[in-house]
């Protein structure tokens, strides 16, 4: 019997989710319920499967692949990261998961049966959850290409649905797909007892997806192929060749192939499904007091009521509130009503608008080897809390506009300085120059903490020459 191979979609933004998601550092990325990350719980989902492949195949965008690698290892999630050179849509990422599980296959072999699953999903009952994969399985194998409908709760204007006559634990031919509906047309699917929402999540043979998708978007599969076979290994990734990737038509899976295909059933999932699509959502699957309210952080509430509030980095307090989104991060605070939480994906638009920074990037930036924490800035200067994990290393660099002050506060930091390499305590500093060919090192077990001091003229992130890099960023500047 051919193995279930888990494909990972993790390419999302998570705008909704703002100030905690960003471009950077989506809300796949982070532990929002509980205490991994929604990328590790849905890596560990499916583990107590038999006859589940030993790695994962994860597809997500470059700017998130050591930060995804990183979480991977920290959960002991054996994976093949495949970069998608673009974001276009679901479909190609899907037929890059499905080209990347057959290489390697011989003549003789079974085709992998792939169990997609977006990486920002929460599943509340993880036996409901295998069990309806128990049913899938069979339905796939036979050739069929499965979706995973949930049994709604509520007249949701948020999601898509799919019309089913499936019964609990059974397969049912799919007989549409409906765009996200009005509340009025919502509440009429929902007395139908057919209709259940979409989530996004897929079981089906590699072979068959990728012969029913030659079927209705050859140019797509052929871009892929193309993609995948001229992919180059690069460290822990693999890289499908990005002209030929360009040349695929962007499309979500249920567009270029589950709306046409005469092969696609559905399997009905009741498992405290959520997929987290806003901070009212949030607050719905998080632990709440007497009155409703949802806290996390150094947070005071008196005599508030059915209102979420998320404190980063400083104490936040609310009194006399009800039905409120409170959310704090180390550069930004939202206030919305929870039922206008969905809107916050028209703050962060017009925050692009702006070319605000906070759209993209934390305060607090996460890099291979570790993170920098941008304290205070202003004309000519820059101020940052460097941390650098056990072993690792930043890249062999130079600066043409700024001059870098280091003082070491935390563990042992190794300098590479022009020709010198020296060590810093402590209470030690040093000064790098511009020009200077420089980089840190940390030879220790613990992380090492540095308060970097620049100035100069231009302070930006691009000002950097990489000459050495063990991350593969050599010759790039950002």
């Amino acid at each position: 019997m051919s193995t279930i191979q888990p494909v990972i979609l993790s390419g999302g933004a998570g705008t909704r989710l703002w100030p905690a998601s960003r471009a950077a550092y989506p809300k796949q990325l982070l532990p929002l319920v509980g205490d991994r990350t929604m990328l590790q719980e849905t890596a560990l989902r499916a583990r107590d499967r038999a006859n589940l492949a030993s790695r994962l195949v994860v597809v997500c965008n470059e700017a998130h692949r050591f930060l995804v690698a990183e979480q991977l290892r920290a959960v002991d999630a054996a994976a093949e990261i495949v970069l998608e050179p673009e974001g276009r849509n679901t479909a190609p990422a899907v037929a890059l998961a499905a080209l990347v599980a057959l290489r390697g296959q011989s003549d003789g072999d079974e085709p992998p049966v792939l169990l997609v699953m977006p990486a920002d999903h929460v599943i509340g009952d993880t036996d409901a959850f295998l069990e309806a994969l128990s049913v899938g399985e069979q339905a796939a194998r036979q050739g069929k290409l499965v979706t995973f409908g949930i049994v709604p709760t509520y007249p949701h204007t948020g999601y898509g649905y799919i019309e089913s006559e499936a019964g609990t634990g059974q397969t049912g031919e799919v007989l549409a797909f409906v765009e996200k509906p009005d509340k009025p047309t919502a509440v009429r699917l929902l007395e139908t007892n057919r209709y259940y929402w979409n989530a996004g999540i897929f079981m089906f043979r590699a072979d068959v997806l990728l012969e029913e998708l030659g079927k209705y978007a050859p140019a797509m599969v052929a871009a892929c192929r193309q993609s995948v076979e001229a992919a180059r290994a690069d460290t822990d990734f693999i890289r499908p060749d990005a002209a030929a990737f360009k040349a695929s038509p962007s499309d979500s899976i249920d567009y270029a192939v589950m709306e046409k295909t005469d092969r696609a059933v559905m399997v009905p999932l009741d498992a405290g499904w959520n997929d987290v699509g806003s901070w009212a959502a949030l607050h719905d699957v998080s632990p709440q007091d007497d009155e409703g309210n949802a806290v996390s952080g150094d947070v005071l509430a008196i005599d508030c009521k059915d209102t979420f509030i998320r404190g980063q980095s400083r104490l936040v307090t609310a009194v006399g509130v009800k039905n409120l989104v409170i959310v704090e991060d180390k550069d930004s605070v939202l206030v919305t009503h929870r039922k206008s939480s969905q809107d916050v994906k028209l703050l962060v638009d017009e925050l692009k608008r702006q070319g605000r920074p906070e759209v993209n990037l934390h305060r607090q930036v996460f890099r291979p080897w570790g993170s920098y924490d941008s304290i205070d800035a202003d004309d000519g200067f820059q101020v940052k809390r460097l941390i650098v994990n056990p072993g690792a290393v930043l890249s062999l660099q130079k600066h043409a506009r700024r001059a870098e002050h280091w003082v070491c506060v935390r563990g042992t930091a190794r300098i590479t300085r022009n020709d010198e390499v020296f060590d810093l305590q402590p209470n030690e500093s040093t000064y790098i120059a511009i020009g200077d060919v420089h980089r840190i090192s940390n030879p220790g077990t613990e992380p090492v903490h540095i308060i970097e001091v620049q100035c100069g003229g231009y302070l930006g992130e691009d000002d950097i020459v990489r000459l050495e890099d063990n991350y593969g960023r050599q010759g790039t500047n950002t």
